[in-house]
């Protein structure tokens, strides 16, 4: 029985019990066994199951001062990393509100700055859009970050194109972030009118100051026009069908310009040119050395010429062709020139038969005249060969007796190459 408490309590055999244990040693007892109580067989040794938990009880017993403690400073150093450990971790994380193109949202985010935290959410940025704070400003909990997309914006203002980009949503938006004076101005769109990321194409005409003058007095008006013809409409100027303005009708009225009107009058006349005609000569053996024969008359050609008479503010102006018509083309004049020389001796100018001559050319008739009104007189003189010797007017009006001293006159210079059908008269 003592080898048996012995084991339980872990002691050697033979060796004082451990006081502490002393106490359930004297409750267990003999009489505390039921195999003593009912009887055990010979041989079995009495109280084994017993004998085995005072053993366990005993090996606690003996481990809890030092072994227990071995084994709880681990679990406390765990734990306490733990807990150190999701310290930090909620430090790290950040609670931020981002709003990206005006869509706002609250999100948790472990990124240091603003960088960070558009990539972490897919956000991509260009050099047109606006982010607030800057990028790359550290975070902290509670940050409100802000990104608005840029919007290209083709922007006509008064007349002048231009390239801008805006991050606002709205036409009024645009105009106020681009300093654009709205007030009385007209806009290709409304100002309520939503900007997409494709951008918008928007025409302003600002409201400008322009003065008209016309029929003597000055109007000033304030307009958003965009021609000058428009403005002056607006002013209450009427235009004419022959009016023009100081400057290009379809042009862009400036602020502060003056525009004025002109008041046009006018009427056509139309005039009528002759066209000289060419003279060409053939060289014609048969006639004597500076015989000229017309062989065939020139006619001048006439041109029509329709002209503008205008009056501007009562001012006439000079004529302004308007348009020419060829209403008849010349016709050029033939002239046979003679080559052959000159005889060396001959009868005298007086001596020669120019009754004759005048009978074969005129039937006699100081005032005849060809059926083409080219030739006249005794000797069927043209008017510019008649010129050519003195005579003045036409030859047919002169006495005949200067008829016949023109005549002696060109056969002096020519011989009777003049008359190259009845020339041989004046030989007899």
């Amino acid at each position: 029985m003592v080898e048996s408490l012995g084991r339980v309590t872990g002691a050697p055999l033979g060796s004082a019990p451990d006081p502490d244990l002393s106490a359930p040693l004297e409750r267990v007892g003999v009489s505390s066994n039921p195999r003593l109580e009912t009887g055990t067989a010979p041989g079995v040794s009495p109280g084994r199951p017993a004998g085995r938990r005072a053993r366990r009880r005993g090996a606690r017993a003996a481990e809890r001062p030092d072994s227990v403690v071995r084994r709880l400073v681990p679990q406390a150093l765990v734990v306490a990393f733990l807990a150190g450990g999701t310290t930090a971790f909620v430090a790290q994380d950040r609670a931020i509100q981002l709003s990206v193109d005006g869509r706002p949202r609250s999100l948790h985010t472990f990124a240091d700055d603003v960088d960070a935290l558009l990539h972490e959410e897919g956000v991509r940025v260009g050099e047109h859009d606006m982010v607030a704070p800057a990028p790359g400003t550290p975070l902290t909990g509670g940050d409100a970050i802000a990104v608005r997309y840029g919007r290209p914006v083709r922007l006509t203002l008064d007349g002048r194109r231009h390239e801008v980009w805006t991050t606002a949503h709205t036409v009024d938006g645009a105009l106020r972030e681009l300093g654009v004076r709205a007030e009385g101005a007209y806009l290709s769109a409304s100002r309520s009118q939503r900007i997409g990321r494709a951008g918008l194409a928007l025409d302003v005409r600002t409201e400008r100051a322009v003065t008209v003058m016309a029929d003597g007095r000055a109007r000033t008006i304030r307009t958003n026009a965009a021609t000058a013809r428009e403005a002056v409409e607006r002013a209450g100027v009427v235009l004419g069908p022959d009016d023009t303005l100081s400057v290009p009708a379809d042009s862009f009225p400036r602020d502060g310009q003056t525009v004025t009107v002109l008041r046009v009058t006018g009427a056509r006349e139309v005039r009528e040119q002759a066209i000289p005609f060419r003279v060409e000569r053939t060289y014609d053996p048969s006639l004597l050395r500076g015989t000229e024969v017309v062989a065939r008359p020139g006619r001048p050609g006439l041109r029509r010429i329709t002209y503008l008479l205008r009056t501007v503010n009562g001012v006439r102006q000079t004529p302004l062709r308007e348009s020419a018509e060829v209403v008849r083309r010349p016709r050029k004049q033939v002239v046979r020139v003679g080559t052959k020389p000159l005889p060396r001796a001959g009868r005298p100018v007086d001596a020669l038969d120019w009754h004759g001559l005048a009978v074969c050319e005129s039937g006699g008739d100081p005032h005849a005249v060809d059926s083409s009104g080219t030739y006249g007189g005794l000797y069927q003189f043209d008017t510019h060969t008649w010129h050519t010797l003195g005579g003045t007017g036409r030859p047919q009006d002169a006495p005949a007796s200067e008829q016949t001293y023109r005549a002696k006159k060109l056969y002096v210079r020519r011989g009777e190459s003049p008359w190259p059908h009845c020339g041989e008269r004046l030989h007899g």
